[in-house]
């Protein structure tokens, strides 16, 4: 098999963590930078954060409460979200960026994971 799993969604109160996984199997990802995404009902695919090299970065709404970690060992992605709020509400997406680009817009990734949904309430 040749994809992406992301895992670790579900339904938390505001102000609650949850930590996201983004597993690879049969494609290699180490080498590759891996980016965040997330998409709300209605609306386009959001950037969220991406691991390139030694310089994560993130957008200005998760900058602070989210943070990206990697084990190459388990070819395992992670973002990290605390301090999380209803407007964080939608399904996140893992994806891997394509060689030259630098992964801030979605046509940066050649490859996507099947999304994991998370659920803030009030």
């Amino acid at each position: 098999q040749v994809q992406l799993v992301e895992s670790g969604g579900g339904l938390v109160q505001a102000g609650g963590s949850l930590r996201l996984s983004c597993t690879a199997s049969g494609l290699p990802v180490n080498n590759y930078a891996m980016g965040w995404f997330r998409q709300a009902p209605g609306k386009e695919r959001e950037f969220v954060g991406i691991s390139r090299g030694h310089i994560p970065d993130y957008s200005d709404s998760v900058k602070h409460r989210f943070s990206i970690s990697r084990d190459n060992d388990k070819n395992t992605l992670y973002l990290q979200m605390n301090n999380l709020k209803p407007e964080d509400t939608a399904v996140y997406y893992c994806g891997r960026v394509r060689r030259g680009y630098k992964g801030y817009t979605t046509g940066d990734y050649g490859y996507w994971g099947q999304g994991t949904q998370v659920t803030v309430s009030s």
